[in-house]
């Protein structure tokens, strides 16, 4: 059996098919998951990987050989699978390696109401039954086995989204979205269907083995095309999904970028509109510009973890209304506190259709500092490195230091995060300042000691 701790990370399981794992080891995942949520039914879906449907089918069947019945809705985005959760209230399961190449796949797991299974709420105990079966046999079957039944929820995921987000009244907008080859090819169709939107569709052929570009639209390798579309066709907004489409990333009218914290500050403004003195989530990496947004709106703001258990968790402790991430997970009370890109996409696009400015005009306002990005050291020891970077400021006058997630220093103009990789020797830095100058100093000067 391969060594499960090498595809179990602390949210999922991901890895290389088949050699770091396969169908009769899903088949084993698939009755783990129902033991441990302790379920009569689960739904089930997948993305458009080549081992997606056999990886899925084994899962389901591994689930219904201990009495559980299954719904299967086939393929779907993840965010598609999180509403099947919530709208049935039964624990789901996604087949998907999301921006992963294409050998990869994986599980993102989740319980009734899409209520996150992370490292402490039920995925350590579904690996350690999974290695006990896999040494001493499958479980015994339940005297009478579960149905397999087949739903499309595509439709009925499409109205929801649309009863949160009026875009019937806005202004018509061309709109060029990538899929990537990924589930955005799926989903885009069904929801833009029917809105005042010019819809011009790259890369939409649901394709695995993603012919054209990776389907991790954070790379800026993979958004070129994307970029230059949006210049050629003048269009108003570029979007782009990754693989399974739980993510979306935003280019303006030129063609550029547009940070997530900005999209994150943009959309909390909306949604404490609908929800006056809202909390609002974000994690230690966004930019200064939410937090200052969200009161100005007069909203709370509630900083935390990266990572959806860990937001997923807080939001529901908090009762916050939305939870925005750098890495564009967008995260939404009325979405049973789950991350929907899609739902994010279709906030910019009525934020943009119910002005006249452009998309660049509209987020300046929430794009008030400079960024370095994720820059990623491959390290030999993440921990003595961080230390060493740990050491070079704490006795410096004028920051403050925490370790809410990594190592957080800030300065009157400046701050950075410091994060070890859970999947990779790698540290991540994170910089932002009120000047590009400042931005380049102190990345500079952290990097000279991380890579020491």
């Amino acid at each position: 059996m391969p060594d499960l701790s090498q595809i179990v990370k602390a949210y999922d399981v991901r890895g290389v098919v088949p050699d770091q794992w396969d169908e009769p080891l899903s088949e084993l995942f698939g009755a783990a998951f129902a033991r441990v949520t302790g379920a009569s039914a689960i739904v089930v879906g997948h993305d458009m990987r080549p081992s997606s449907p056999g990886l899925s089918r084994a899962f389901a069947r591994g689930a219904a050989s201990l009495g559980v019945d299954v719904t299967e809705i086939g393929l779907c985005s993840t965010d598609q699978l999180y509403f099947a959760s919530g709208h049935l209230d039964l624990p789901g399961a996604m087949f998907t390696a999301s921006h992963n190449p294409a050998q990869y796949n994986g599980i993102k797991m989740c319980r009734a109401g899409a209520a996150p299974v992370g490292q402490d709420s039920g995925l350590a105990e579904i690996r350690a039954l999974v290695e006990e079966w896999a040494a001493t046999g499958a479980p015994e079957p339940a005297a009478e086995p579960g149905t397999l039944t087949q739903r499309d929820v595509l439709a009925d995921y499409a109205a929801h989204l649309r009863s949160l987000v009026d875009l019937t009244a806005i202004r018509p907008l061309k709109v060029v979205v990538d899929a990537g080859n990924g589930m955005g090819g799926h989903t885009v169709p069904t929801v833009f269907d029917g809105l005042p939107l010019d819809l011009d569709a790259l890369y939409f052929e649901l394709d695995g083995t993603f012919p054209h570009h990776e389907a991790n639209p954070l790379d800026p390798k993979n958004i070129v095309d994307l970029q230059a579309r949006v210049r050629e066709t003048g269009a108003d907004i570029g979007l782009a999904f990754d693989g399974d489409a739980d993510r979306c990333f935003v280019v303006d009218e030129r063609g550029e970028p547009v940070s997530p914290s900005a999209i994150t500050a943009l959309v909390a403004s909306r949604e404490l509109a609908k929800h006056p003195g809202g909390t609002i989530i974000h994690n230690c990496i966004t930019s200064w510009s939410v937090p200052e947004v969200v009161k100005e709106n007069g909203g709370t703001p509630a900083r935390t973890r990266v990572g959806h258990s860990f937001i997923k968790a807080e939001m529901a402790r908090s009762g916050a209304i939305f939870g925005g991430e750098h890495s564009a997970h967008y995260y939404f009370r009325d979405f049973w506190n789950a991350d929907t890109g899609m739902l994010a996409a279709l906030h910019v696009l009525a934020a943009l259709g119910g002005q006249d400015g452009p998309l660049s005009q509209l987020v300046a306002q929430y794009d008030r500092y400079a960024a370095s990005g994720e820059i990623n050291s491959t390290v030999a020891d993440q921990t003595a490195r961080a230390e060493a970077v740990k050491a070079a400021y704490e006795s410096r006058e004028g920051v403050t230091l925490d370790e809410l997630d990594g190592l957080t220093v800030t300065a009157a103009d400046w701050w950075f995060n410091l994060r070890p990789s859970n999947t990779e020797p790698l540290l991540r830095l994170n910089v932002e300042a009120r000047d590009p100058e400042t931005v380049a100093h102190v990345r500079d000067e952290v990097l000279s000691i991380v890579r020491a």
